[in-house]
């Protein structure tokens, strides 16, 4: 295959498996965590070979939370057993399940698989885990960010005691960290490098344009000659559709990829991307978890994400295997520019500001500290105990710190009264507001549903249809309304019977 010398995360990771130990491993997206857990596996598959082997029952478990890096994974096995007895196969969803009961029928050493079609065939009995030696979480937080932990603890709990576990992930966040600490016994933590920090390998560039402009620039960065192929991501699979429609109009062929997709239709645009007949790819962040294309030039975020750790691992898409990278980003005028700031305190560093072009936008620079306001929030705010209401307010009026406004100019209020209805009206503090102009209603009085009807405390608002028509009043150990006009047999509520809990009718 090519592998000269051990990447950081094999060369730390490896030792570690083959002594048997259990794995917490965390590495930059596209340094080789694959093979950092598959080498060693299939190395002790292949010298524990006994009476397993013979009833060819799962030895060793690969849960990926895709289908497209639950392939890769499978094709990257694949070559590490070749020429060797082990068998290996994928269970994922979306397609029939025909063909996979057959190949786990056919008897497989080594299982890669998604969560919910896994489950599937065990409660349909065609797989078993009762041989299982090596279990694999790979991608783990995506596992977790996907809803999978229910899933993941139910496969855990048909896995014999007797076993070793392998977590790798390219982030490691707190609740990783606590599902390790309840499945992995006394494991060893490899981390190669600082979590969540790119590779150098990509140079990184942002772009500041208007949301309207975005996919005019787009089409002008895909035209340019250096982009080769170009991986777009956006945050929606609605998103995504939009993209790759407004880039057919205009002549470049792109085809997109998200959950709603088929699964035909998915491997038909991976094929064509990866065998370079088709140039520009658009994906949302989940479905290009499994795409790996060494000749990848360039990435591009055409939305920013809402969570920093998947920059990390979108641009992490390129720069693959020692290659060089491009990783493109487009910022909006608006809440991206939240999202560009947790990603550069993320990451440490601030991303170069690309300006020579046509939609460049001019805005204030974002760092790694948080920007104060400008514009039409800074006339909210506080200064030396006065606050300015700007053109909502009059001409150099001030108000005392607490003081609340009113509804006229030049009205003032003094602290703790609540603004009345009327012009000039004022109302005592603890008085609720009236229906009527110049009501008033004495505190816990509730609302009643005509002017100038007042109600007891306590008592609950009235129908206005139906049987029970009447105001009712509840107190303590009775459950009647107040009897009024209505006939005996109207009168027989109960509020059991009123919930549901009585006789049916």
């Amino acid at each position: 295959m090519g592998y000269v010398d051990p990447t950081p995360i094999q060369a730390a990771g490896i030792p570690h498996v083959l002594a048997g130990k259990d794995v917490l491993g965390c590495a930059q997206t596209g340094t080789g965590k694959t093979a950092a857990f598959a080498l060693p596996m299939v190395h002790l598959l292949l010298e524990r070979r006994g009476e397993q082997q013979k009833k060819r029952m799962p030895r060793g478990l690969i849960l990926s939370p895709t289908r497209e890096l639950a392939t890769q994974i499978s094709d990257n096995i694949k070559a590490y057993s070749a020429h060797t007895p082990l068998r290996q196969a994928t269970i994922f969803g979306g397609v029939s399940q025909m063909r996979q009961v057959e190949a786990v029928q056919r008897g497989v050493d080594i299982l890669v698989a998604t969560p919910g079609r896994l489950l599937d065939l065990i409660n349909q009995g065609y797989v078993r885990l009762d041989a299982i030696e090596f279990f694999v979480l790979d991608e783990a937080d995506t596992m977790l960010d996907m809803g999978f932990i229910h899933d993941i603890r139910r496969i855990i709990a048909l896995l014999p005691e007797k076993r070793q576990s392998l977590f790798f992930s390219a982030t490691m966040p707190e609740n990783i960290l606590e599902l390790a600490d309840r499945i992995l016994r006394d494991p060893v933590r490899v981390e190669v490098a600082r979590i969540s920090s790119p590779t150098e390998l990509v140079e990184q560039r942002m772009y500041f344009v208007k949301q309207v402009d975005k996919r005019d620039l787009l089409v002008d960065l895909l035209n340019q000659p250096e982009v080769e192929s170009a991986l777009v991501f956006t945050r929606t699979k609605h998103g995504a559709d939009k993209v790759v429609k407004y880039l057919k109009q205009v002549g470049i062929d792109a085809e997109a990829i998200h959950g709603n997709k088929s699964q035909p239709q998915r491997d038909k645009a991976m094929k064509g991307f990866r065998d370079g007949s088709l140039r520009v790819l658009v994906a949302t962040d989940i479905a290009a978890r499994g795409i790996d294309v060494t000749e990848l030039s360039h990435v591009i975020n055409f939305e920013l994400p809402n969570i920093p750790e998947t920059y990390v691992h979108r641009i992490g898409r390129t720069g693959r295997a020692g290659a060089l990278g491009k990783a493109v980003s487009f910022c909006n005028e608006d809440e991206e520019r939240e999202y560009l700031l947790d990603i550069q305190r993320l990451i440490q560093r601030v991303i170069p500001m690309e300006t020579d072009h046509p939609w460049h936008l001019d805005m204030e620079p974002i760092g790694l500290t948080r920007p104060p306001r400008s514009g039409s929030s800074q006339a909210g705010k506080r200064s030396s105990g006065s606050r300015s209401f700007g053109s909502r307010a009059s001409e150099g009026r001030t108000r005392p710190s607490g003081e609340r406004r009113g509804p006229s100019e030049g009205r003032t209020r003094p602290e703790g009264e609540r603004r009345g209805p009327s012009e000039g009206r004022t109302r005592p503090s603890g008085e609720r507001r009236g229906p009527s102009e110049g009501r008033t209603r004495p505190s816990g009085e509730r609302r009643g549903p005509s002017e100038a009807r007042t109600r007891p405390s306590g008592e609950r608002r009235r129908e206005t249809s139906g049987r029970h028509s009447e105001p009712r009043q509840f107190g303590r150990g009775t459950d009647r309304p107040v009897q009024n006009s209505a006939s005996e047999s109207e009168s027989k509520f109960s509020l059991k019977s009123f919930l549901g809990f009585g006789k049916k009718r």
